[in-house]
């Protein structure tokens, strides 16, 4: 074998590697919230939407959205997009106050993650 040849075996073999362990240890995080992280609102949302910078599966997903007392708002079960990029779920009228959203996912190669943000509502609504 040429030493060509080999640099190019070898350097596929390499490529192949380090692609199969990158895309082996993926998991899915939020790449963009609505409403965002840490957002101050003046008017409530009708709707939490969480976009992940990977697929998800729709079996596993939960997305609640507590209010400030600990009860969740979130009116029904939660929906993962046709493609398994967003995780959404519609809630109550919000009142003004502090709201804690919670998601556990598990990415589409099986990887588990979860995290909280929060998000406020400001004002008197009616």
């Amino acid at each position: 074998m040429s030493r060509r040849a080999l640099a190019l075996l070898v350097g596929t073999v390499l490529a192949l590697y380090v692609g199969f362990t990158a895309a082996a240890s993926a998991h899915s995080f939020p790449e963009q919230q609505t409403p965002p992280a840490g957002a101050t609102l003046t008017h409530p949302p009708a709707q939490v939407t969480i976009k992940y910078d990977a697929p998800i599966e729709k079996l596993f997903a939960s997305l609640e959205v507590l209010n400030s007392a600990g009860q969740n708002e979130a009116v029904g079960e939660p929906q993962v997009s046709p493609d398994g990029w967003k995780l959404s779920v519609p809630v109550n009228k919000l009142q003004p106050g502090e709201y804690t959203v919670q998601w556990r996912v598990v990415c589409m190669d099986t990887h588990h993650t979860q995290g909280s943000y929060s998000f406020t509502i400001e004002g008197t609504h009616s």
